[in-house]
């Protein structure tokens, strides 16, 4: 009996150093063990006594962090929140570039003699069709040659190529400055839509980052804050310089722009870090940074930091990552799994119709009765402070909301995650959140508001239905995100660039027909309709995702 509990003692053991965290975060995919006492029944108490755990001793750490104080997961929570608050703010750029045209319609139209109908299909649609493709073609890039470099060069080129028609010849002559002197609309529509293409990146970058060097239990968190960032930036370059405009040329606005792109590149350049972790059949785990690949040794402080910025090193590192094969068919591979295009295709209609609102708002807030309001530029200006105050509210409500919801459901799972509990934030669960309002019915309140605004020319619907609306679309852009991100571990940037494609896709084209629509049938009716188009696909989609999203977890898992 003795040599029976020694050798069974023995397995255990050998079970135990064969463990492999890295390749479980990934199988499991969207069921994690988070409690530390349920661990282990899951794992039995050896393999549970190894796993590192949160300073309070309370949650299990995914992806488990190795010893190597280079591991992004084991970075101070200053230099976290530094990297965190800077691609956000690059996360800004596009929207918050795309939002400038919004302000500057007006002027735009007169300074070209035509019509702000032409400048919204020529300039904001297209420029804003492009950034969902942007994504698709970075992230493949991203994948290959490291988070850092593909990000500075990007949003390098978007400030550096502004000198272009300003008779500057500069290598790399960045787009945005290039449309600030555009001296036709023909050249300023090609400059803004390059703008975007290249701008994009921070967009699909920033769920890398995010999962790259914090644990799971706080992703949803910190996640909402990215999603804050470019939420919020198209209602925050109409607001801040629909001011300017009224007083100057829109000219200005753009070059403002412009030195807002050059800070965040100034900020890239100087604080930013590869995070990219890469696994290699060597014995050690190889970072990118103050390790030539090549060599095997230690490089300088300076030499690697300009190395990596530039992306020599992801250049070396490339042999160590994904084949190209593998990235270009990557985001196809994802795309069809019914987990994530169920909910895809019906956040592509809730961000997209809030998209095409935001472009069109600005035509009826400016045109006189019985179309608009006939608002001045200050009072349009004034205006997109709804939308800035319900979005903030917004991230705080679907932070409350996360946490809350995901604590109760591990709880109610006896110490299990399952990915499909972040859906529950999308509707009313009076058994998971009774205090809390949820997405949908705000969206379906806040466009119909919206729409009777806009009908019966009442400023104070229109307002209210405004803000409520946005409130709705931060609380299920986040859900969204969160949701995805789980089931796809180590699909990060495919999820940020497939959504990103789907808000864009579904938002381009309502600029075309929003506004004649309403002028024609009412804005009851084309708000109405939209909102009943997006509880449609709800209905259809999510209760959907919920009931079998666990299954179809575990089928893919086997198929990939």
């Amino acid at each position: 009996m003795p040599q029976l509990e020694e050798h069974s003692d023995k397995i255990v053991v050998e079970v135990a150093e064969k463990f492999d965290p890295a390749s479980y975060y990934e199988q499991a995919a969207g069921r994690l063990v988070i409690d530390p006492q349920q661990a282990k029944v899951e794992f039995g108490e050896t393999l549970a006594s190894m796993l590192k755990l949160s300073p309070d001793g309370s949650t299990i750490l995914w992806p488990q962090p190795t010893d190597d104080p280079n591991d992004p997961q084991n970075w101070s929570d200053r230099r976290k929140a530094l990297h965190l608050l800077v691609i956000t703010l690059a996360a800004c750029i596009p929207d918050f570039d795309s939002g400038i045209g919004i302000a500057s319609i007006f002027g735009l139209a007169q300074t070209y003699s035509t019509t702000t109908g032409v400048i919204n299909n020529l300039t904001s649609n297209w420029s804003i069709f492009l950034l969902g493709w942007g994504g698709i073609f970075w992230v493949m890039l991203v994948r290959r040659y490291g988070r850092l470099p593909v990000l500075f060069w990007t949003q390098a080129r978007i400030f550096l190529r502004s000198f272009c028609s300003a008779g500057i010849t500069v290598f790399a002559l960045a787009f945005l400055v290039g449309a600030t002197f555009s001296p036709d609309l023909a050249t300023f529509a090609g400059m803004r839509c390059l703008t975007a293409f290249f701008g994009t990146c921070p967009q699909v970058t920033g769920l890398y980052i995010v999962t790259d060097i914090f644990p799971f239990h706080l992703q949803a968190r910190k996640l909402n804050i990215w999603t804050f960032g470019f939420i919020i930036s198209p209602f925050l370059s109409p607001f801040a310089f629909g001011f300017l405009v009224a007083r100057t040329s829109w000219r200005w606005a753009y070059g403002i722009g412009s030195f807002y792109s050059a800070i965040v590149v100034l900020l890239i350049g100087l604080f930013m870090e590869e995070t990219q972790v890469v696994y290699t059949s060597l014995p050690i785990l190889m970072y990118d940074r103050h390790l030539d690949p090549d060599q095997r040794r230690i490089l300088p402080g300076v030499q690697y930091r300009l190395e990596t910025l530039i992306g020599i090193t992801g250049y070396k590192m490339g042999k160590y990552r994904s084949r190209w094969s593998e990235i270009i068919w990557a985001c196809l591979n994802v795309v069809w799994r019914p987990q994530f295009f169920l909910v895809a295709f019906f956040e592509t209609f809730v961000f997209g119709f809030s998209v095409g609102v935001n472009v069109t708002n600005v035509v009826f807030m400016g045109s006189p009765p019985p179309v608009g309001f006939g608002f001045s530029q200050f009072g349009v200006a004034g205006a997109y402070a709804t939308p800035i105050l319900a979005v903030i509210l917004g991230e705080l409500g679907g932070r409350f909301l996360n946490d809350r919801i995901m604590n109760f459901t591990v709880r109610k799972n006896k110490g299990i995650f399952e990915a499909e509990s972040r859906l529950w934030q999308l509707l009313i669960g009076r058994a998971y959140c009774r205090a809390c309002y949820a997405a949908m019915p705000l969206f379906i309140c806040g466009f119909l508001t919206l729409g009777a605004g806009v009908q019966h020319l009442n400023k104070i619907a229109f307002i209210l239905g405004w803000g409520i609306a946005e409130v709705a679309v931060m609380v299920n852009t986040v859900a969204i995100y969160a949701y995805c991100n789980d089931c796809f571990p180590r699909r990060q940037g495919e999820i940020s660039a497939l959504l990103n494609l789907a808000r864009v896709l579904g938002g381009f084209s309502v600029a075309y027909f929003q506004v004649p629509w309403a002028t024609k049938s009412g804005g009851i009716q084309t708000f109405g309709v939209e909102a009943a188009i997006v509880m449609g696909l709800f209905l259809l989609g999510v209760p959907t995702v919920q009931l079998k999203g666990r299954y179809f977890r575990v089928r893919d898992n086997i198929m990939i």
